[in-house]
């Protein structure tokens, strides 16, 4: 499989792999494929789809378990919604999007480019593939000291994560109770597989306050349908004077 190197120069491959992680990859093919977006899907000779879907899923899992266990152990007295919270905080698509591209990751990644507008999540798909593909090389304990020390704790600040609104969806929530205001969210639309979003369905949601149709998001599903409209509604309600500025 030599689709990543037409595209690339080894140069730049191997020397992100050296500054940033730290290391040199050996099993060049599996770090190829958590570089290639599904807009890009190379066929195999079987006839299967190349892509980074299978290895951003792995990475999904491990990337959780290793940001757990470090909160577990960096907030000894914090209880399990702190916790939960602060690590969805930190393994959101849009907070990895960022560290992917502050590392140079986003250079990297092979896309359908007339398309970027529809992928939300290209970087943030493509660092979780790659954090599969270091530990099906290397290992789960080489991975978390990798991505920890080298990624992490270099290029995000846990402290101000912690402190950072987030949860739009469960603000809004508590809005609506306090202020005797239904608050709601409904599937509009599911958006069928295409040429455009490839083999993933979308759904588009929108957020309703006391049946009233407010703000609306499409994204590949409906939690984080759900969040974007909310933190689009509430922004909308704070400017509206509906939500106190303080509060937001």
């Amino acid at each position: 499989m030599f689709f990543f190197r037409r595209r690339k120069k080894d140069s730049e491959f191997y020397t992100f792999f050296k500054d940033v992680l730290g290391f040199t990859p050996r099993k060049i093919t599996i770090y190829q494929t958590a570089l290639i977006h599904r807009s890009k899907s190379v066929e195999s000779i079987k006839g299967h789809r190349i892509n980074n879907e299978r290895l951003e899923y792995l990475g999904d899992a491990l990337l959780g378990a290793i940001v757990a266990e470090y909160l577990y152990k960096k907030y000894p007295l914090q209880g399990e919604g702190f916790l939960t919270e602060l690590r969805s905080k930190i393994v959101s698509r849009n907070n990895l999007n960022k560290v992917a591209h502050e590392i140079g990751l986003s250079e990297l990644i092979q896309y359908n480019r007339e398309q970027h507008g529809i992928f939300k999540s290209i970087e943030g798909d493509a660092f979780e593939a790659l954090v599969g593909a270091i530990y099906l090389e290397k290992g789960f304990d080489f991975t978390k000291r990798t991505i920890m020390e080298r990624v992490l704790n270099r290029h995000m600040d846990i402290e101000t994560l912690e402190h950072q609104d987030w949860n739009y969806k469960s603000k809004l929530i508590d809005w609506g109770q306090k202020s005797k205001n239904k608050v709601t969210f409904e599937v509009v639309k599911i958006i069928s597989p295409n040429k455009r979003n490839m083999n993933r369905k979308q759904y588009e949601v929108q957020t309703m306050v006391n049946n009233n149709p407010y703000e609306t998001a499409i994204e590949f599903s409906i939690k984080a349908a759900e969040q974007l409209a909310a933190e689009k509604t509430y922004k909308k309600l704070a400017e509206m004077g509906e939500i106190a500025q303080s509060a937001n």
